[in-house]
């Protein structure tokens, strides 16, 4: 045999002439090439601007895109990881309802001179609709001062969002911290989180993680705070209009993002001038890149109003988690739905208001001293305007009912919270835009202030409806409260022991605490106290027995 015809014998490849479902030189050199130019870009994302630029056709599907990468070695195979299907996503219907605001460090800066490194940080906010970037601030230390000017840049750039979410806030006692006044002043409802508790932020703490792996990581350390925003600011631009969002469906945040319009944002409340003008004068200015954010911060120190003796004394507090206020040792339940907000108070010896967003939510009857106004004024709070009650008008109507033994009374379908002390009394009821007054219809005397359900239509409807009288005012007559007599004969009323006799031991007296008298009504008799202190009443029933206790 000649060995020609042995090296036929020979095995050969078996690999096709021609494979038409191959990717093309082409597309792989496309691939690479902008995996090269965004190293933290996946396959999905790479395939998708692939797509939309038409660059190349066909068009790589993602797993061939990921099998380009492997084989040039741009990414590193791992174990397919199985998705969990556990999480509950939610998120804004729109645009600039609700931004949640973080601080991330990992910038950091050398000294030219020295050489040393430090650590600056940045201010973060992120529409939770369209995940766009509002605010990246670039600050040497995130004290108050530095979020509230970048807080109010972003204001004035984007316009007024309804809510605003947070990790976590310092609480001054006795009065509001500077970014709640800025929140107060333009109408924001300011939420909270709680601490160590990052999947209520997820949307800007993935920001977060999308900032360290595209720009802080492989950055290095910069010569200064400018540079820093400069770089900072380019990558914004990139992240808000270029990148593609895989949560968004591949969009840019910006293509789902709008800000409120320029000519409406005066409506909104935004008080341009005014939002950074509630920056107090510190004795250094802080470290904000940005030179006319600079000149915006100049020291304006608002003039004090003085409080008149006895006088309205306005304040405001932030509702706690719990939802249950507490003022000067007398608790406002306001519920936990309203945690986070900031409610202005309107007070005076007489009554008290509590408004939100300038919306009266709730008027009860006061138990503050002079005294306490004073301390109250002297903690944050100002001299009061006038009073927050509607005045009598035609868009105002009343209604007579007679609330039933669990405290409701039925209005337009709707079952209405009155006061389970007021089962079985008949009142009548001023229906005002945002509220419900219950009164004494002979007296007109306040006694509830509940948020209003109804809508003008179902208002239209009620059975007995008329046009409403001159508004209800809260009683001025001493307050009436019952105190148990304790084993020695007394009582305790308002920090004033009032001896009665060992003999009413475990009886209820019925007592009206005035303003200089304490009168006593007990058995059929009638004692009237010279009044000793000037403490407010704070409990008005009286304490029931310990179990146990032979007192009846």
């Amino acid at each position: 045999m000649r060995p020609r015809a042995l090296a036929g014998l020979a095995d050969r490849s078996r690999r096709p002439a021609s494979c038409p479902h191959q990717a093309s030189a082409e597309v792989e050199s496309a691939v690479c090439e902008l995996r090269r130019e965004h190293p933290r870009w996946g396959p999905r994302r790479i395939a998708h601007v692939l797509e939309r630029s038409g660059a190349v056709s066909p068009v790589p599907s993602r797993m061939t895109v990921y099998r380009i990468l492997v084989r040039h070695g741009l990414v590193e195979p791992g174990v397919r990881r199985r998705k969990r299907s556990d999480y509950k996503r939610w998120q804004r219907d729109g645009p600039m309802q609700l931004w949640q605001m973080d601080i991330v460090g990992g910038v950091m800066l050398v000294d030219p001179l020295t050489g040393e490194l430090s650590e600056a940080k940045v201010v973060t906010g992120v529409d939770d609709h369209s995940r766009c970037c509002v605010i990246a601030s670039v600050v040497e230390r995130a004290t108050g001062r530095a979020v509230c000017a970048a807080f109010a840049r972003a204001l004035r750039a984007f316009g007024v969002h309804r809510q605003r979410q947070a990790v976590h806030r310092p609480v001054r006692a006795g009065g509001e911290v500077l970014f709640d006044r800025i929140c107060r002043e333009n109408g924001i409802a300011h939420r909270l989180t709680q601490p160590a508790s990052p999947t209520t932020t997820g949307k800007v703490e993935r920001f977060h993680q999308t900032l360290r792996r595209e720009l802080l990581d492989d950055c290095g350390a910069f010569e200064s705070l400018g540079a820093a925003q400069t770089a900072l600011d380019a990558w914004v631009r990139e992240y808000n209009c270029v990148r593609p969002h895989q949560a968004l469906d591949m969009q840019s945040p910006a293509d789902r993002f709008t800000p409120v319009p320029e000519q409406e944002r005066g409506v909104l409340g935004v008080r341009v001038p005014g939002v950074l003008a509630l920056v107090p004068q510190q004795r250094t200015a802080p470290a904000v890149v940005s030179g006319p954010a600079e000149a915006e911060l100049a020291p304006v120190r608002p003039e004090a109003v003085p409080v008149e003796s006895g006088g309205p004394v306005e304040f405001e507090r932030v509702v706690p988690a719990s939802g249950n206020l507490q003022v000067a040792g007398k608790q406002f339940w306001l519920g936990p739905a309203r945690s986070g907000l900031t409610v202005t108070f309107w007070a005076d010896t007489s009554v008290i208001h509590l408004l939100v967003a300038g919306t009266r939510i709730k008027t009860v009857r006061s138990h503050l001293s002079v005294s306490d106004l004073a301390v109250l004024a002297a903690r944050g709070g100002r001299a009061a305007g006038s009073s927050p009650l509607p005045a009598g008008d035609a868009a105002a109507f009343e209604v007579e009912r007679v609330v039933n033994n669990s405290g409701l009374v039925g209005l337009g379908g709707h079952q209405v919270l009155a006061a389970e002390i007021l089962g079985g009394r008949q009142v009548g009821i001023r229906i005002d835009d945002e509220t419900l007054s219950f009164f004494d219809p002979s007296s007109r005397e306040l006694l509830r202030v509940r948020p209003s359900p109804l809508s003008p239509d179902e208002v239209q409807r009620l059975r007995g409806l008329r046009p409403a009288g001159p508004p209800p005012r809260p009683s001025v007559e001493p307050v009436r409260v019952q105190r148990r007599v304790s084993a020695t004969g007394t009582v305790m009323i308002c920090r004033q022991v009032v001896s009665l006799g060992r003999t009413y031991t475990g009886q209820t007296a019925t007592v009206h605490v005035a303003e200089s008298t304490i009168t006593v009504e007990l058995d059929g008799q009638v004692r009237v106290i010279q009044r000793t202190t000037d403490v407010p009443v704070r409990n008005v029933k009286a304490n029931k027995p310990y179990e146990g206790s032979d007192v009846v």
